[in-house]
């Protein structure tokens, strides 16, 4: 073997020669963890949100289905996203086969590589141990450990965003045209895992690269045009592939109205997720009484720290947000082209951008939306906290550092408070611990290098301590069907708190989990009031797809919808029910068809075979219209009516009350297990 064979594991190990030699097995290290913690009871979700799962079944066994998200693999109709997050799933099944782990653990490397990201961005800049914090405040976001190991679009969107804003630091190190290029890739690419909420960065991104870039103003605008053509190549081939593709040989567009992406993208999901104003989903957005908010909960600038979201992403927004005013007041001074400067307000401009449109959005919002700031968050904190470190010595310093401290455990306490009865020991310890940890980071500079490192050993701690164990239990849970949450209960929150039922702004979501009208909360865990965790005891239905209930049955083996009759959850599959469409399945091209994309995706997963989701998530998507629908039966194509299901009522679903009703005075029923299916090849007058 060569020297040179040797220089790749000795450089891997070693990592840069400027860097500390504990500095590149620390980063390993961190890795690692990550990867161990996002593996730990990772089946126990089994197929996590059986809606996208279906689409990975169907992708995995229909390059046609691949291509464009079905959600069957005889290509009804999609999901309601582009379907860039569900190839890395597809190709992961197709390689090792439909299960748990082949599903989900490409969203733990998404994972891991997000915070790999992070690390890189901030060590560039600032040193080592400050990446090594700023992955670790990454990967201990309950959150981000909620979706990191679960299958929505939002763990390939939230690692493309990192990367994006990445590459835009790169750029304004030397300003080369390639850094905005790629940059513009990953945004463009991004839309198409969760369309246009790739877009809300774009302005900060922009906006700070036009103004610090180290090239001349020509050149500036020269290569943010050069980026914008990345976008729209990167997000705009598949975009153009689908609208010219004859829609008679092409799945209908699920979400749309009139099966159309474009309409889907810029009303469904984009501006109607801004006005509420949403044809087709669970319900408007505008508060019964008329105030701010409405069935996905108040609006305002303390949203992200309300009952539930507060615990899923907030713990260090307050001290990222101090951390960021520091980092810009210790580079007031610096050149235009100061790197150091541009770093923080890429990342705080993308935070804060993103909090906006949170914070006040009137349409469906989800708890879950939250892992999007995630990214923006850590590397605050962690270029902050070693920008103040390296100038402890001076009283601004000392002073900030104080108060992002003093900050991070007086609302670490008030979210530890709301959850009753979980761990009522670690408030205090956050509390007492940060406060005395604050305190000594306000004379560092006149301890000795132990006790100061010992100070700042204690508010790492103490500032970790309390999303660490929300992310413990969030590793400890199975967490299935469209509404997860991270965590244990809280007080206040959806679910409100211990009995369960829905509280205000509970209720029925789309393809994505958003909650709908007060009142109509899903029944989570029993005593613990959560929805998404819908473990025996919750929705009928409900169950926990594990491996030891792959089918997401009841306790006692029946069938049936699941929660809010199969929207929020799929159904449970019996043994029986499965024999029954597997009967002959060869022969037809759906062995089903069901109302709503939950119960028809139970029942494809159980048995590998296309179902037809009339009306997509909600059963209020027009497709396939009744006269469709009719000739499809008669022409031998679908074996079975499914009773039950989703179905939301209004403009569109019509058409799905259309077929349940045709299909109930035409066919003839039979029940198994508890369950009513209507074998469309037996008319009543036949039976």
């Amino acid at each position: 073997m060569t020297v040179h064979d040797h220089a790749f594991p000795r450089r891997l190990w070693r990592g840069r020669p400027e860097d500390p030699r504990w500095a590149r097995p620390a980063f390993l290290a961190l890795l690692l963890a990550t990867l161990l913690l996002y593996l730990a009871n990772l089946s126990a979700s089994g197929y996590a949100n059986s809606f996208y799962s279906a689409a990975v079944q169907a992708g995995s066994e229909s390059w046609k289905a691949f291509f464009f998200g079905s959600l069957d693999a005889a290509n009804a109709i999609t999901v309601d996203k582009p379907p860039a997050a569900l190839w890395p799933m597809a190709l992961s099944v197709r390689l090792f086969g439909l299960h748990s782990w082949a599903i989900l653990l490409p969203e733990v490397l998404m994972g891991v590589g997000t915070v790999a990201v992070v690390y890189a961005a901030v060590r560039r800049r600032f040193s080592p141990a400050a990446g090594l914090l700023a992955g670790a405040v990454l990967a201990l976001t309950p959150v981000a450990a909620l979706m990191f190991r679960f299958n929505n679009p939002d763990a390939m969107l939230a690692l493309l965003m990192a990367v994006a804003c990445y590459l835009v630091i790169r750029a304004l190190e030397d300003g080369r045209t390639r850094w905005i290029v790629w940059a513009g890739a990953a945004i463009g690419f991004a839309f198409l895992a969760k369309t246009l909420q790739a877009f809300l960065i774009l302005p900060p991104l922009a906006l700070v690269y036009a103004v610090c870039a180290p090239v001349p103003v020509r050149r500036r605008v020269a290569q943010l045009a050069a980026g914008l053509g990345a976008i729209v190549v990167a997000g705009g081939w598949w975009v153009a592939v689908v609208e010219l593709w004859p829609a008679s040989s092409r799945p209908y567009i699920g979400g749309s109205q009139n099966d159309s992406f474009l309409e889907l993208t810029f009303g469904y999901n984009g501006l109607g997720r801004l006005n509420g104003d949403e044809t087709g989903s669970v319900g408007g957005g505008g508060a019964p009484d008329g105030g701010g908010g409405g069935g996905w909960g108040e609006t305002g600038w303390d949203r992200m720290f309300g009952s539930v979201v507060g615990g899923q992403i907030s713990w260090l927004i307050p001290a990222a947000l101090i951390l960021l005013v520091a980092g810009l007041v210790a580079t007031r001074k610096a050149a235009r082209t100061s790197v150091t400067r541009g770093a923080f307000l890429v990342w705080g401009g993308a935070l804060l951008t993103t909090m906006l449109v949170f914070s006040y959005m009137q349409g469906i919002f989800h708890e879950y939306y939250t892992v999007a700031l995630a990214p923006y968050i850590a590397p605050l904190v962690g270029m902050g906290a070693a920008l103040l470190w390296e100038r402890r010595d001076r009283t601004w310093a000392a002073l900030t550092l104080t108060a992002a401290m003093t900050a991070t455990a007086a609302w670490g306490y008030v979210l530890l408070n709301r959850s009753s009865g979980y761990q009522p020991w670690l408030k205090w310890l956050v509390l007492v611990g940060g406060l005395t940890a604050a305190l000594g980071l306000l004379f560092a500079a006149r301890l000795g290098r132990r006790i100061a490192l010992g100070v700042a050993g204690l508010g790492l701690v103490t500032a970790l301590a309390g999303p660490a164990a929300y992310t413990l239990t969030t590793l400890g849970e199975a967490h299935t069907g469209s509404i997860v949450t991270a965590g244990p209960a809280v007080t206040g929150g959806r679910g409100g708190g211990p009995g369960g039922g829905g509280g205000p702004g509970g209720g029925m979501p789309d393809g994505n989990g958003f909650p709908g009208r007060p009142g109509q909360g899903q029944q989570g865990q029993q005593g613990q009031g959560r929805p998404g965790q819908n473990l025996p005891g919750g929705m009928p239905g409900g169950g926990t797809p594990g491996d030891g209930n792959p089918q997401g049955e009841t306790p006692d083996g029946r069938g049936g919808a699941g929660g809010m009759g199969g929207l929020l959850n799929g159904a449970g599959v019996s043994d029986e029910a499965k024999e029954l469409l597997e009967d002959d399945a060869q022969a037809y091209t759906w062995v089903a068809a069901a109302v709503g994309a939950q119960n028809a995706a139970s029942y494809q997963l159980s048995t590998g075979d296309p179902v037809m989701a009339i009306g997509g998530f909600n059963g209020t998507d027009p497709s396939p219209t009744l006269d469709e629908f009719k000739e499809y039966v008669a022409n031998g194509e679908i074996h079975y009516f499914i009773a039950g299901g989703g179905g939301m009522g209004g403009a569109s679903a019509g058409t799905s009350s259309q077929i349940s009703t045709w299909v109930q005075e035409t066919f003839a029923p039979v029940t198994v297990d508890g369950t009513t299916f209507y074998d469309l090849t037996k008319p009543k007058t036949e039976s």
